[in-house]
């Protein structure tokens, strides 16, 4: 038990629902820019760079590479496409 009285059972179990919460939240499909000098995810950085383009395997909860986007506009597409 933790200083708030909570078992390590309980805390896990809600921290479970909290990561399917995000999960419903934040979609099964993301994209990430190739080019090692844009940072961060967004459209208008590197905008013609190619993309990754990653959908979240349902059993394992990872991330799993299923192609790759020209560019940021092509990866709209995919993440619009679902």
């Amino acid at each position: 038990m933790d200083t708030d009285g909570e078992s390590l059972g309980r805390w896990a179990e809600r921290r479970d629902r909290r990561r399917e919460s995000d999960r419903q939240i934040t979609g099964r499909r993301r994209v990430e820019p190739l080019d090692p000098t844009a940072r961060g995810r967004a459209a208008h950085l590197a905008p013609h760079a190619p993309r990754l383009l990653l959908e979240l395997d349902e059993a394992s909860g990872e991330w799993v590479p299923v192609g790759v986007a020209e560019n940021a506009a092509g990866a709209t597409d995919f993440l619009n496409a679902e």
